[in-house]
């Protein structure tokens, strides 16, 4: 008898909150981006002939930084927005003051990848 869950639940295979599975593989997932992507896009930055301004702007100008550099930076936004998504649910108990934040948390996160986006454009274009 170790199992709560009522007959519903169990035919479902949700949880009480129906989303936390979902919620923990998001977060994996973009875990898992980010160890791959971090360290290529660092590598991709170092290895760059002269550490000047004009040659860091051309590398993230061209088709291969703008895609590693907007996919870097969508995975850490998405997986930030995630992560205090959690530690909000988890730890604020007041349901307007969660409600706030988790609506600035989310309207932070989509101002932040809109400007990146909107930065390597310009420098791509």
């Amino acid at each position: 008898m170790s199992d709560f869950r009522t007959p519903l639940a169990r035919a479902r295979g949700l949880g009480s909150a129906k989303s936390g599975v979902g919620h923990f593989i998001a977060q994996r997932v973009s875990a898992l981006a980010l160890v791959v992507l971090i360290p290529l896009f660092v590598w991709s930055i170092a290895s760059l002939p002269g550490a000047d301004y004009e040659t860091a702007r051309a590398w993230i100008g061209s088709p291969l930084g703008a895609i590693l550099t907007l996919l870097t930076l969508t995975a850490t936004f998405y997986h930030m927005r995630l992560g205090l998504q959690t530690l909000i649910e988890d730890y604020i108990h007041k349901p307007v003051t969660k409600a706030f934040l988790l609506s600035a948390n989310t309207l932070i996160a989509a101002g932040l990848w809109i400007a990146a986006l909107y930065a390597v454009l310009a420098i791509a274009s």
